[in-house]
């Protein structure tokens, strides 16, 4: 065993693939992630504003816009053809249209519209500039009621307030309670990439020994122990990178985590003996690594979409909700989901790891298929 162990890390450090899979690259594409949404929360985005009023009121409508810290009144446009042309190219996220009369008509008891173009293609943004935007216009609109309420005979500020804004309401978040991006994204995305790096390391890992001498000769009269013993220093690599993974958020990054470390590491060791059973699967049952890495690249990738993150999994079709279940990281997510925001117990998270252990029949799928594999006279790729 220490004979072959030793000669699997030589192989490691000979194949330049494998060296960087399973050292830097994936730790690279984790602080790449990381750095990209380090931000967490978006501020200042540009907005553009036509003001065809022109009055007081229009200009403090403009101040409130601005004043609210996701957005930021970076241009005035004369006009809405110019304000649309500056949307449609970039320069800006959204574009505020003040109609004409706006004062006057407020004045009157009319309700006037500032219409509000917002760029919906990028969805978190769009949400955002929205979101800012009926905030900045509602408070607005209830000082100008709480005023009209004071001068009709409400001489108590706060009754005329209360007049103005008869139910408040109290919004409060339990679980990224700031809105952080990063705890959003960064936390689904970086299981998504590792799960794709743990079946192409084991392909790449697998197909060395056809290149090298054949599987047979590899194989030899213990196949299964074979197996096994090759993929040992690679569950221990990618335990490792998940270590750091989740030390760097919830420890050194200091991130919320509720529940209990020893659960979430078995997971992650689960789902590293399940990506490996998968793998195993798709080269050993295709002999052919070029063929296997399409077909990992074509059942891993998209697995940011069907984890359930970004769109929830209660509406999406039985298609998408049979592939999720394939994904060993959609089972992982739903464990350190729970234990980072609920702490759930380990009774609570059984059924999410019970269904990582039972990816372990992809391992004696790839038993029999060695065993099949190692009596066969010459195996052809």
């Amino acid at each position: 065993m220490k004979i072959q162990l030793a000669r699997e890390w030589r192989l490691i450090r000979e194949e330049r693939w494998l060296l960087s899979l399973t050292t830097w690259l994936p730790l690279m594409l984790f602080a790449i992630i990381w750095a990209i949404f380090s931000s967490g929360i978006a501020r200042d985005l540009p907005v553009g504003v036509v003001d065809l009023d022109h009055s007081q009121l229009s200009r403090q409508l403009v101040r409130y816009y601005d004043a609210n810290p996701t957005l930021a009144v970076a241009n005035y446009y004369p006009s809405v053809a110019e304000g649309s042309h500056a949307l449609k190219g970039g320069d800006i996220y959204a574009l505020v249209v003040i109609p004409t009369n706006l004062e006057q008509d407020t004045k009157l008891g009319k309700s006037p519209t500032a219409t509000v173009f917002y760029n919906s293609q990028f969805v978190l943004i769009g949400k955002s500039v929205k979101s800012a935007v009926v905030q900045a216009q509602g408070t607005l609109n209830a000082q100008i009621d709480t005023l009209r309420n004071m001068a009709s005979g409400s001489r108590v500020p706060q009754q005329a307030l209360g007049l103005a804004v008869p139910v408040r309401n109290q919004i409060t978040p339990l679980y990224n309670s700031n809105s952080h991006y990063g705890q959003f994204l960064v936390s689904a995305t970086i299981p998504a990439i590792w799960q794709i790096a743990i079946v192409i390391t084991t392909i790449i890992a697998l197909s060395a020994e056809q290149r090298k001498g054949g599987l047979k000769a590899w194989l030899g009269n213990a196949p299964t122990r074979h197996l096994i013993i090759k993929l040992m220093p690679y569950t221990l690599l990618f335990f490792i990178q998940g270590l750091i993974f989740i030390t760097v958020l919830y420890g050194a990054l200091n991130w919320p985590m509720h529940g209990q470390w020893w659960i979430l590491l078995f997971a992650q060791f689960l789902m590293v003996l399940a990506c490996q059973g998968v793998a195993c699967v798709l080269y050993l049952f295709t002999l052919d690594a070029t063929k296997a890495m399409s077909l990992a690249a074509g059942f891993t990738a998209p697995a940011f979409a069907f984890v359930g993150v970004t769109f929830p999994a209660t509406d999406m079709p039985n298609f998408a909700l049979v592939w999720r279940a394939m994904l060993p990281a959609t089972h992982y997510l739903d464990v350190q989901l729970h234990q980072v925001n609920h702490g759930m117990t380990f009774q609570q998270a059984t059924p999410q790891l019970l269904c990582l252990i039972a990816f372990l029949i992809t391992w004696l799928l790839a038993a029999g298929r060695v065993t099949r594999l190692s009596k066969v006279e010459e195996v052809r790729v």
